[in-house]
């Protein structure tokens, strides 16, 4: 790994939370993203669902905050990433593994985070390069999952992702995750329709105190 993804990797490490960003209008990303931020959230997953996403990246990842990383999600294909990439985006994620994306994102220097849901996968996926890797869909697999994977494999960097909720979010850190996804129980989609952006802030603050919590640190209130 090259120092600069290295240190990319660190940073969504030390992050804790990935918000996984889904929106039918592209408009309210921004206000989203700031509500996000105001929470603690330092990791922002915006994916090709989003209608524009590529262009809003681009809007977005010029005006963030230092310390805030830009990723992109969904991504699909290297011609995709090239893209994101291109608009801004520091990170890759996808929810499937695909060889050509962890090639074509590590041509460009940029992490990528496949997604794996078997043991097998998850080590295919560790061995030719991915940095970090998310298991999807954790819904069906809960916490200990985590745990019984790292247990003959503890040098992989796994993300849960889908299944995280308010309930259980320390409790995957607990279990060796290095980091946690986390779609509409932090992204609430009701709030984002009545924009009522405070209730994302305290579901972030929520989502960081519990990382935080698992690691033995500072709780954030919420």
């Amino acid at each position: 790994m090259s120092a600069s993804r290295s240190a990319i990797v660190r940073e969504i490490e030390d992050a804790g939370v990935i918000a996984v960003i889904r929106l039918s209008n592209g408009a309210q990303l921004r206000a989203v993203a700031d509500a996000l931020i105001e929470g603690g959230v330092r990791a922002l997953e915006v994916t090709m669902t989003v209608p524009r996403a590529a262009s809003l990246i681009a809007e977005l990842a010029s005006s963030l905050p230092s310390g805030v990383l830009m990723g992109a999600g969904t991504v699909l294909d290297p011609q995709t990433a090239a893209d994101v990439i291109r608009a801004g985006a520091r990170f890759v994620v996808s929810p499937v593994f695909r060889r050509s994306l962890i090639e074509g994102c590590h041509r460009l220097d940029i992490p990528v985070m496949p997604g794996c849901f078997t043991p097998t996968e998850i080590l295919d996926a560790w061995e030719e390069g991915a940095d970090l890797v998310k298991v999807f869909p954790a819904t069906a697999l809960g916490p200990g999952y985590i745990k019984d994977i790292r247990g003959p494999i503890p040098q992989v960097r796994l993300v849960p992702t889908g299944g995280v909720t308010r309930d259980n979010a320390g409790d995957w850190i607990r279990a060796g995750a290095v980091a946690i996804g986390v779609g509409t129980a932090l992204v609430d989609r009701t709030a984002v329709d009545e924009r009522r952006f405070d209730v994302i802030t305290a579901n972030a603050r929520h989502f960081v105190g519990a990382v935080q919590n698992a690691r033995g640190g500072a709780a954030v209130s919420a």
